[in-house]
């Protein structure tokens, strides 16, 4: 769809973070323009606050998945998102540069271990979601990884996901687990080329998630729960239609094929929960503690979910998936 000017010029009017994926993905601008704004990530706004929450060490708030210190018997809501896992996950969302962390993954090797078992950083450890930040973050940052990769495909569920309760004898897929894996093994294969056997894994995964059109159970064909269509950024762990829904715009995009027809429910459901101004509104805030805020408060129109939302639309409408008929829900 065209962009309204008043749209563009607001999303571009934000955090360089932000400013260069709009003028590359939705204005089309020159390379050259958005590698300018791409490249002050590292000097302006929240990249550069980031960069400065940074230990000596490599770790941010002295923990890989957790802060120093965490009560893990608190009742507090949510979990703190500051320590080095989230930290990294942001600034490789954002696009800084791996340059601007030289020497982070050797400091991390030294000196950052799970909480769970005291693993090493770079290992991960048992959990699915943090094995597929570690494994992008990894192939962003030019780790060896290779191993991590391999663990995907060692523990896929023979649904074809991931969860990450396996260690506690789950044998279902989770769509959470599921989309975090696939988010991960994603990014490493465009890094690294990957290889036939984690490809023929994450295929199977994106099947997963596509039987159930990204938001239904596939045995009665019920809505998996409301969280799935409730909008937020930043996105953490939590899975939804817009998250999905963008990351089978990236992967439908490096496979240099068609959008599924089984992704149409939830794109419609993005589509539909724009507003009459063209804008997204942040619906939820994932509770827990931050640097800083990324996005604006609930309830006001979020320039990250109208940039986000309307890449994908973009994508589906220019395809020629988004001409034909709907599929029936799943049964």
């Amino acid at each position: 769809m065209a962009l309204d000017p008043q749209l563009r010029d607001w999303m571009l009017a934000t955090d360089p973070a932000l400013r260069w994926q709009v003028e590359r993905d939705l204005v089309g601008a020159p390379e050259e323009v958005w590698q300018a704004s791409r490249s002050r990530i590292a000097t302006e706004g929240v990249g550069a606050d980031m960069l400065c929450h940074q230990d000596a060490d490599g770790q941010w708030a002295g923990g890989a998945y957790f802060p120093a210190g965490f009560d893990f018997a608190s009742t507090e809501p949510g979990q703190p998102w500051t320590a080095t896992t989230w930290s990294l996950n942001s600034l490789r969302d954002w696009g800084l540069d791996a340059a601007a962390l030289a020497g982070t993954v050797k400091k991390l090797e030294a000196n950052s271990r799970w909480e769970y078992d005291d693993l090493p950083y770079w290992g991960g450890e048992v959990d699915a979601c943090i094995n597929g930040f570690t494994l992008a973050n990894g192939a962003w940052l030019g780790a060896d990884v290779s191993g991590l990769a391999d663990w995907f495909v060692d523990h896929q569920m023979a649904e074809g996901g991931w969860n990450c309760e396996w260690v506690e004898g789950s044998t279902r897929s989770s769509f959470h687990s599921t989309l975090n894996s696939l988010k991960g093994i994603l990014y490493y294969e465009i890094a690294t080329g990957g290889n036939d056997r984690l490809r023929a894994a994450r295929h199977a995964g994106e099947e997963y998630l596509l039987q159930r059109h990204l938001m239904r159970r596939l045995t009665t064909g019920e809505q998996v729960g409301d969280w799935v269509t409730s909008f937020g950024y930043p996105f953490r762990h939590v899975f939804g239609v817009l998250n999905a829904s963008d990351y089978f715009r990236a992967a439908t995009l490096h496979n240099g094929a068609e959008p599924d027809p089984r992704l149409r429910e939830a794109v419609e459901a993005v589509r539909t929960a724009r507003r009459p101004d063209g804008t997204w509104m942040q619906e939820r805030r994932h509770a827990g503690a931050v640097w800083f805020e990324i996005d604006v408060p609930v309830g006001a129109p979020s320039p990250w979910l109208t940039f986000l939302s309307t890449r994908v639309l973009d994508w589906w409408d220019a395809s020629a998936t988004a001409t034909g008929s709907p599929d029936a829900t799943p049964t």
